[in-house]
């Protein structure tokens, strides 16, 4: 969606007014909202919060509804909607017939939270503007004043790593986190380029792509392991970021070729062993439908990109 939106000249945001109980339920369903209160029990007629199935059928609601809009004229999230144009008359335009549809189907807008004929706004967390997709200033703020450790744990982290060079990296790294543009749209015509790893505690990677021998970032991700997952072995920990990257990514790697770049050797020769753990070989299974080389990060520090070094850092490792 993000990637669509950027690079326009004009928007127009709007926002629903009360975007679930603009959905009525069925006569013969309402009984199954019915709660209890000191006056007795009642039922909805409108969709309530908190329903299993309200989030997905409001979304579908909302694209049926602009079904022959969506990725042409406008995008819809929920009740957030985002009419653009490449031009002030073309953006008009489409507005006038997102407006004759909320007419026709008494879908209701807040007009005190919708932004016309605008050159630049907030979609999910990034600013989005002719220039492309950037950074929120308003959430930056977390990540420039990222306070010292104040744990036991956190304080033995930090010790691990805290050398001169790494401190370097660290910062440029938070510089670079909260300068803009943070993100590129996604070159298909380039193959695209997977940074992993791993640590005792979690697993990372960054999505790019190399262009005039830089490398730009796509999309961050990360998380922590669970109990279990902890107690896996290096190259267990170390596979299963490349696994949970390529299941981040999927949408973007499955029909692209996919330079992987990994600190751990040994995975490129868990592919042709046969011998594997059934854990292992499952995973290999997962990866074998994509298009995938690995290469290995053991070069000089000098020449590992400061993205790879700063995920290092975050994750605890040298």
């Amino acid at each position: 969606m993000l990637e669509r939106l950027s690079g326009l000249l004009f928007y127009c945001f709007l926002d629903g007014f009360s975007g679930y109980f603009q959905i009525p339920i069925a006569p013969e369903d309402q009984e199954k909202t019915t709660f209890t209160c000191p006056y007795g029990t009642f039922a909805y007629r409108r969709m309530p919060f908190g329903l299993y199935n309200a989030l997905a059928t409001f979304q579908r609601c909302m694209v049926a509804i602009f079904r022959d809009m969506i990725e042409t004229s406008m995008e819809v999230f929920m009740d957030d909607f985002s009419v653009f144009g490449s031009s002030f008359d073309h953006c008009l335009k489409n507005l006038d017939k997102m407006l004759a549809r909320c007419v026709e189907t008494n879908l209701m807008l807040n007009w005190k939270k919708c932004h016309f004929m605008v050159t630049e706004g907030i979609v999910l967390g990034h600013k989005i503007s002719q220039d492309g997709i950037e950074v929120d200033r308003a959430k930056i703020e977390t990540i420039s004043k990222l306070p010292p450790p104040t744990n036991v744990r956190a304080v033995r982290s930090f010790l691990g790593h805290a050398g001169e060079e790494c401190m370097r990296a660290f910062e440029f790294l938070k510089e670079k986190l909260v300068s803009s543009p943070i993100l590129i749209a996604p070159d298909w015509s380039l193959p695209f380029e997977l940074m992993c790893d791993a640590s005792d505690f979690a697993v990372g990677a960054v999505l790019g792509q190399r262009k005039d021998k830089h490398f730009h970032p796509i999309y961050y991700a990360s998380k922590t392991l669970d109990d279990a997952q902890k107690n896996y072995t290096t190259t267990e920990k170390e596979l299963l970021a490349v696994v949970y990257a390529f299941d981040k990514f999927r949408s973007y790697l499955v029909l692209s070729k996919t330079i992987v770049y990994n600190d751990h050797a040994a995975l490129r020769y868990l592919f042709a062993k046969k011998d594997a753990k059934p854990r292992l070989i499952r995973w290999i299974l997962l990866l074998s439908e994509f298009d995938i080389e690995i290469k290995d990060k053991k070069e000089p520090r000098m020449l590992q990109p400061t993205i790879f070094r700063g995920l290092r850092i975050l994750l605890g490792r040298r």
